[in-house]
C-alpha cells in the first residue's frame, strides 16, 4: 500500500477512535454524576449492538463494550420507568436529576475546552482581525472615517473573537446594512448601518462591498492570551451551532447540508489529508474534534425529546405540573414521547448518512 493510502487509513482510525472519545466522555458525564448523587447505575456501555466484553463493577455496575461504535449508554434505575427505589433516578431530587442529565453535555464541552487549551499552549501567537484601511468614499458616506489598525469588536451586535468571525458575520448579513464596531485606542467607536455601495480599491478599481479592508494583527501567546483565546474558541463553536440551526430555519441551508458519521469521517479525512504534514494532521484533527466535542454539548442541550435537553425539559414540565396542579406527569407519557422522537432522529440519521455515502461516490446527496 503506498503511502498516502496508509495515511488515509489512519485518520479514518483517528475519527472512529475521536467518536469513541467523545461517546465515552459523554456516557462518563452521566455515569459520574449519577454515582455522586446516588443513582443506580446497572450498566455503562460504550458502542451499540452486541456485546463483545464487558465487566463486573463496583456497586452493581456492568461496564460493557458492543460491536458498533456509533453510541452508547448509562443505563440507570429509574431512568425511564417509575421505581420504588430509593437509589432510582426517578426518585431523586430536582437539581440531582438535571445534574444527571446535563452532565454528558458538560462532559463534551470540558473536553473540548481542554483540546483547544492544549492546542493555545503550543500556539506562537494569536491572530486578532483589524482594519486594513477604508476607500476614500468611506468617511462621505459614513459621516467618519476608518483607520488602520482598527480591531474590529462586533458586527450587527455578534461579537467578534476570531478572525474567521468577520467573514461568518458578514456572510450572515447577507449584504444588507451592517452595523459595525471597532476598538480604536481602548474606546469603541460605532459605524451604524453601513450599506454595501461602490467603492474604489487602492489599486484604484471599483468594487461592491462595505467599504473596508482587513487584515490580521499578532498578540503574543501569554498565558492569559491563552486562557483568553481558548474561552472565545469555545464560545465561537457554540454559537457555530446556533448559526446552522438559524440558516436550517431560515432555508439558507437544508437538512442535506447536515453531515453524519460517514460526513464526519470523510471530513476528518481530508482535513489530515491536506495538512502539510502529519503532525499539522494531527493538530487539524484534534482542533476539529474540539469543534465536534462542543457542537454535541450545544445540540444534546437542545429541548427535543429523547436528547438530554429534552429529560430537562419533561422535568422542569412535570415539576412545574405538580406545583400547580398537585400531580405528577407519569414517565410513562415522557418514555412514549421519547421513544417516537427517537425513531424520528433515527430516521433523520438514515437520510443524512445515506447523504454523506451519495456524496462520498460522487452522487450529489438527496435534494
Amino acid at each position: 500500500r503506498t503511502t498516502r493510502q496508509r495515511g488515509k487509513t489512519m485518520y479514518i482510525l483517528l475519527a472512529i477512535l475521536l467518536f469513541g472519545i467523545l461517546i465515552a466522555a459523554h456516557e462518563w458525564g452521566h455515569f459520574i454524576a449519577a454515582r455522586l448523587c446516588g443513582v443506580t447505575v446497572h450498566e455503562f456501555a460504550i458502542g451499540m449492538g452486541p456485546q463483545i466484553w464487558h465487566k463486573d463493577g463496583k456497586k452493581g455496575t456492568k461496564f460493557s463494550l458492543r460491536a458498533l461504535p456509533i453510541g452508547g449508554f448509562c443505563a440507570m434505575e429509574g431512568e425511564d420507568e417509575a421505581s420504588d427505589d430509593p437509589h432510582s433516578l426517578s426518585n431523586q431530587s430536582f437539581w440531582k436529576k438535571v445534574a444527571v442529565f446535563a452532565a454528558g453535555a458538560a462532559m463534551n464541552f470540558l473536553v473540548g475546552v481542554l483540546i483547544i487549551l492544549v492546542l493555545n499552549f503550543r500556539a506562537a501567537g494569536f491572530l486578532v482581525p483589524v482594519i486594513q484601511g477604508g476607500a476614500p468614499e468611506f468617511a462621505a458616506v459614513n459621516g467618519a472615517a476608518l483607520e488602520k489598525g482598527d480591531v474590529f469588536y462586533s458586527i450587527n451586535g455578534a461579537r467578534i473573537y476570531l478572525t474567521g468571525d468577520v467573514d461568518v458575520l458578514l456572510r450572515l448579513a447577507n449584504r444588507e446594512p451592517i452595523d459595525l464596531v471597532v476598538l480604536r485606542d481602548g474606546e469603541k467607536v460605532a459605524f451604524n448601518n453601513l450599506a454595501v455601495g461602490t467603492y474604489t480599491s487602492p489599486e484604484g478599481e471599483p468594487y461592491q462591498g462595505y467599504g473596508f479592508t482587513r487584515t490580521a494583527m499578532v498578540e503574543e501567546a501569554t498565558l492569559g492570551n491563552r486562557l483568553k483565546y481558548t474561552w472565545y474558541n469555545s464560545i465561537d463553536f457554540v454559537r457555530i451551532v446556533w448559526y446552522s440551526l438559524q440558516m436550517l430555519f431560515t432555508g439558507s441551508a437544508g437538512v442535506s447540508d447536515l453531515n453524519g458519521p460517514v460526513g464526519i469521517v470523510s471530513e476528518i479525512n481530508a482535513v489530515g489529508a491536506q495538512s502539510a504534514n502529519v503532525t499539522a494532521a494531527l493538530e487539524n484533527i484534534a482542533y476539529f474534534g474540539a469543534m465536534i466535542a462542543v457542537n454535541l454539548a450545544v445540540m444534546n442541550l437542545l429541548p427535543i425529546p429523547a436528547l438530554d435537553g429534552g429529560h430537562i425539559l419533561f422535568l422542569v414540565i412535570s415539576t412545574a405540573s405538580e406545583k400547580i396542579f398537585k400531580k405528577r406527569i407519569p414517565i410513562r407519557y415522557e418514555a412514549a414521547i421519547n421513544m417516537v422522537f427517537l425513531f424520528l432522529l433515527m430516521g433523520l440519521m438514515l437520510f443524512v448518512t445515506f447523504n454523506d455515502v451519495m456524496k462520498l461516490f460522487g452522487g450529489g446527496g438527496a435534494q
